[in-house]
């Protein structure tokens, strides 16, 4: 034991002895300033512990942020949705629109009328409509889009109408070439006993016809014929010359396999 150890002692034994001989009141008195002067040291470290306590308050667990975190993500993904839905309704309303507009310019009465089933069958190439003939329908009535030319109709119900869709072999349709005084049969084509292709043809061409790539052709109205003239029906893509006539391959105007609404030609205004 060192010296400087030896002195601390023997003060603090002093003070001991120092104060034992003391009265009670002048001890507590003592005791008294000795804390006030401790007193700044104290608040200063219970202030810091309280500020450190008041930070880890604010502070989140790792479980509550992977929480938040999820809840924002399936947000996110609500947002998403509901924008692409959006769009997609703006699109049909645009489509509605220019259908609203078509039937307006047209010189025909038009029936409005919506596919409500297709027909699964390798024979027929046909559709179901949610129109018959408490609606003004009739066989062998032209059924058509805004963009173009759909088929006829044929089986006629009360309330449902069964149409012949234009890629059907048995769909005949008397056709015009723009630009050309070129007329023939458009009809559609099957592959051993298949559905169509969804390839139309124009035969009865001349053998020489001057077709083009990227040509329109429309109905040509002929006589006592069931399509009116003027109906677009589809874009030539080749043109082939064969031994007695030509034959123009189309590319249909209207897609037949996601068409949803069409329109039936009840006759004129």
């Amino acid at each position: 034991m060192n010296k400087w150890n030896i002195g601390l002692i023997a003060v603090v034994v002093g003070i001991a002895l120092f104060l034992s001989t003391r009265p009670a009141a002048q001890v507590q008195d003592m005791q008294a300033g000795f804390l006030s002067l401790l007193s700044p040291f104290f608040r200063t470290g219970t202030a810091v512990q309280e500020q450190l306590g008041s930070v880890g308050a604010g502070l989140k667990t790792l479980d509550q942020l992977e929480k938040e975190n999820v809840t924002l993500l399936e947000e996110n993904r609500v947002l998403l949705t509901t924008n692409n839905l959006l769009r997609e309704i703006e699109g049909e309303n645009n489509q509605l629109r220019q259908a609203l507009a078509y039937r307006e310019r047209s010189v025909f009465k038009l029936l409005p009328a919506r596919i409500i089933a297709r027909d699964a069958s390798t024979w027929w190439n046909t559709v179901t409509i949610n129109r018959g003939f408490a609606d003004g329908i009739e066989t062998d009535q032209p059924v058509l889009t805004e963009i173009g030319l759909v088929g006829k109709t044929t089986t006629v119900g009360k309330n449902e109408t069964k149409v012949l869709l234009l890629t059907d072999e048995t769909c005949r349709v008397g056709a015009r070439i723009e630009g050309t005084k070129e007329q023939g049969i458009v009809s559609g084509i099957r592959v051993q006993s298949q559905r169509s292709t969804g390839e139309l043809h124009l035969n009865f061409l001349t053998k020489n016809a001057p077709v083009e790539p990227s040509q329109k052709v429309y109905s040509a109205g002929v006589a006592n014929g069931v399509f009116p003239s003027g109906i677009l029906i589809g874009t030539v893509v080749e043109f082939r010359p064969r031994a007695l006539d030509g034959q123009a391959v189309l590319e249909p105007a209207v897609d037949l396999s996601k068409i949803e609404d069409v329109f039936v030609i009840l006759g004129a205004k």
